[in-house]
């Protein structure tokens, strides 16, 4: 399979508050894995115009999507992506819990939401990535005090086994001024995680 873009988003919430809008455009983004807590359809007829193959997962959150799974698989390349919001992973965010799930799912790639903060690291051979709020929701207990959420979502370019990860946050300066700034992050299955 050919190299396509996937979008990894999640954590909505805030949907008129949605710094990202203009960089996501239709036609360059080939699937868009969403972990949950879109909470409107707007935001899901949005994401249907950015990329035609939209996998979503049930959020805490998601009460009209009752029929919505808790958690999914995905091929790209030779990698399993597993996807889930995080709400049932107890403790939350909490690395072995994260580790025992995706040793369940059978991935090599673990996505989980739930936390508003991005997070990606790697773990006895496999790759969990949290790509934050989207719009910079909120979240109790997950922010140290006088620490703000920072709008994040992530993209990720597959080819074979390595995993390219193209982290957007919306970061504030000193002076207040706004802007994007993108980090990326490579995985290689079977191997470890290097970032620029």
């Amino acid at each position: 399979m050919a190299s396509r873009l996937v979008l990894v988003i999640g954590d909505l919430f805030i949907p008129d508050r949605a710094p990202f809008k203009k960089l996501l455009t239709p036609g360059k983004i080939g699937q868009i894995l969403c972990l949950g807590n879109l909470t409107d359809k707007e935001t899901y007829d949005f994401l249907r115009q950015i990329a035609p193959d939209l996998q979503i997962v049930k959020g805490n959150y998601d009460v009209d999507a009752p029929n919505l799974a808790l958690s999914k698989v995905v091929t790209h390349g030779s990698l399993r992506i597993g996807f889930t919001h995080g709400h049932t992973v107890i403790p939350p965010g909490d690395a072995d819990s994260l580790l025992i799930t995706a040793r369940h799912m059978d991935v090599d790639v673990l996505l989980w939401g739930g936390t508003h903060k991005f997070e990606a690291y790697e773990l006895e051979g496999k790759f969990f990535v949290n790509p934050g709020s989207a719009t910079g929701a909120f979240s109790t207990g997950w922010f140290p005090d006088g620490e703000d959420p920072v709008p994040s979502f992530c993209l990720m370019d597959v080819q074979g086994d390595v995993l390219v990860l193209y982290v957007y946050q919306l970061k504030t300066d000193a002076n207040g001024v706004e802007n994007v700034g993108v980090e990326k992050v490579s995985f290689r299955k079977n191997s470890s995680v290097a970032a620029s």
